[in-house]
């Protein structure tokens, strides 16, 4: 119409995920994996803590930590954190930070912070927020996801390949300002 301006039509990733459907009461206890909220941030900065005490790579610093998980939760458009949770607790994380590849053409994730809760790895908690993650990615039309896992845990390198990463021939390097 003339006179009228359309507003840029939303990146795919901005729009609300397709829902899963409820689950019955039976079942309702079963983990599930479910965008994580700003009513979450202390349990995912308590993961996250647990996380970088265990790295020789970065300084665990709660008020750190938690500035920066709250960045991301109120700006949807900056990136996703999702958990694998039941009724009562937060078992597991991820989270996806989004940016442009000029490579790709389009959206691509940066994927960080993939932490399960030392008493429940070993039960698919993992597999299942990367099967989520990489659904997620499909449906909104990213073209990559990158991750950063430690050099030295060839645990987690196994994990990420059994997931279908593969090594690139790109190699990180940073400058903290």
């Amino acid at each position: 119409m003339p006179g009228k301006s359309r507003a840029a039509p939303r990146p795919a990733w901005h729009r609300p995920a397709v829902s899963q459907g409820s689950s019955s009461s039976a079942v309702a206890n079963r983990p599930k994996v479910v965008p994580a909220t700003i009513e979450d941030l202390q349990g995912l900065t308590d993961l996250v803590m647990e996380l970088f005490a265990a790295s020789d790579e970065f300084t665990s610093n709660h008020d750190v930590q938690e500035r920066g998980l709250a960045l991301i939760l109120e700006q949807p458009s900056r990136g996703r954190i999702f958990l694998v949770r039941n009724e009562t607790r937060i078992i597991g994380m991820v989270n996806l930070l989004f940016t442009i590849s000029t490579a790709m053409g389009g959206f691509v994730i940066l994927m960080e912070d993939v932490i399960v809760h030392p008493a429940h790895r070993g039960q698919g908690y993992g597999s299942m927020l990367l099967d989520h993650v990489i659904e997620f990615a499909k449906q909104k039309d990213f073209k990559r996801i990158t991750l950063l896992t430690d050099k030295i845990s060839a645990e987690s390198q196994n994990f990420f390949r059994k997931n279908g990463f593969e090594y690139s021939n790109m190699i990180p390097m940073r400058r903290i300002i």
